[in-house]
């Protein structure tokens, strides 16, 4: 008689190497979630102060090139050029995580992905429903799907829990399908005037930096220059430039020969991350989130149906979505949660991922053009966005006893080898086995 397969365990003890590159980039966003939060609040003080108009006259300064179609404002120099930086760094993680992560199979991907989408589907209909009942525009529906991961990692650092390695991992695959569907609405639904000559440039681009990593050509004064061309020419074609930050990122190889200590992917994530997370990130947000508070902005949030519908989606419609996707995929692939963890936990981690921020800001600036009405959006994000962070914050700390002890456990490394003692016992998973 056939043994009957043994259930997959949610949340359980992640491969030794996964984790490793896991722990790695968590700790460049967390060190930038903490920069982005200093930016933005300075953003908020300036923009409220005496010098405020000081602060619009920054954020509308225009340089560049006009004769390459690139006169920008700083404002629009740091949404478009430097979160191409952000979506380069994302595509590789995406990349990462289909090669060698946790969506390199349908068994390992169901869950997150599943999870993922729900946190995007609820709090588009949540918007919807809100914006239509109201009367409001429906064009913001994009606005509270995205999860900011090194927000809610400041978050975690700033309360100070032990959040076991698994969740946070589960957060961050999260936040990189996430980023996938942001980049897909951008592309698809925020586009418009098409210019097919820079188009076509920008993808002769791409097939040229495609070609070079087949060909294994190392350099950076190859793919530096080319990279630039691909930004310059997908922002003149119409498309938004992030869009070619992604593209790359994507096409980067992330498995490395025989001869190599690294992949490419790697050794560029390794050298840009930090500049992404500690630098472009929260610039955006320093001239992204200065918006104006005052009781009368407060009250548009709540009475306005576009703000107020963000504002829903992301509290209400984020939790919603990753619970039940995280509740449901668990149930229909016959998983079973980790034995030393609760759902209460997942209410938690969803929560969390109610924080959207700098994805949320990029979308509700294309979705709203006109200034005022982008205003009360951007604010109902950060409203959105600490009220999340507030609730998160309430159910994680009362769980952190239990988390202190997993993360004590699954760290202690008696033999001072480096690696935990968990991976090594008998009955423990070896470095690189999955349990």
């Amino acid at each position: 008689m056939a043994q009957a397969r043994p259930r997959k365990t949610v949340f359980g003890l992640l491969p030794w190497p996964e984790r490793q590159a896991i722990a790695e980039a968590l700790r460049t966003e967390t060190v930038g979630g903490l920069v982005l939060l200093a930016a933005a609040v300075v953003a908020l003080v300036w923009a409220n102060s005496p010098w405020s108009g000081a602060y619009e006259a920054v954020r509308d300064f225009h340089f560049g090139i006009p004769a390459l179609g690139l006169d920008l404002s700083v404002g629009h120099w740091t949404a478009d050029g430097l979160l191409a930086v952000f979506f380069l760094v994302a595509g590789i993680e995406l990349k990462r995580e289909l090669v060698v992560g946790e969506l390199r199979t349908p068994a390992t991907a169901a869950l997150p992905v599943v999870a993922a989408l729900c946190g995007m589907a609820v709090p588009a209909v949540l918007y919807v429903v809100t914006a239509k009942a109201g009367g409001g525009s429906l064009d913001g529906w994009a606005v509270p799907m995205a999860t900011d991961i090194a927000f809610a990692l400041a978050v975690l650092a700033v309360i100070s829990t032990h959040l076991p390695s698994a969740l946070r991992a589960f957060l961050l695959t999260l936040a990189v399908v996430d980023d996938l569907g942001a980049i897909l609405i951008i592309a698809i639904f925020f586009t418009s005037d098409l210019n097919f000559w820079a188009l076509g440039g920008a993808l002769v681009g791409l097939v040229l930096f495609y070609a070079l990593q087949r060909l294994r050509v190392r350099g950076w004064w190859w793919y530096v220059p080319l990279g630039i061309a691909v930004w310059a020419l997908m922002y003149n074609s119409g498309v938004h430039a992030t869009v070619a930050g992604v593209a790359m990122g994507l096409i980067l190889r992330t498995t490395r020969d025989e001869n190599e200590k690294a992949s490419p992917g790697a050794r560029v994530a390794h050298l840009i991350h930090p500049l992404s997370a500690g630098v472009a990130v929260p610039l955006f947000a320093l001239f992204a989130a200065g918006v104006t508070v005052s009781g009368d902005a407060l009250r548009h949030v709540f009475t306005d149906p576009e703000p107020l519908a963000v504002l829903i989606g992301l509290v209400v419609g984020k939790i919603l979505g990753i619970f039940l996707g995280t509740y449901l995929a668990a149930r229909f692939t016959r998983a079973e949660l980790n034995p030393d963890l609760a759902w209460a936990d997942v209410l938690g981690l969803a929560t969390l991922a109610g924080i959207g921020f700098t994805v949320a800001l990029l979308i509700g600036e294309l979705a709203f053009p006109d200034p005022a009405q982008a205003e009360h959006v951007k604010a109902a994000v950060l409203i959105g966005s600490l009220t999340a962070a507030a609730f998160a914050a309430l159910l994680l700390r009362r769980r952190n006893r239990i988390y202190k002890q997993l993360y004590e456990a699954e760290n202690r490394d008696d033999d001072g080898d480096g690696i935990p003692d968990c991976y090594q016992t008998e009955t423990g998973a070896r470095p690189g086995s999955r349990r």
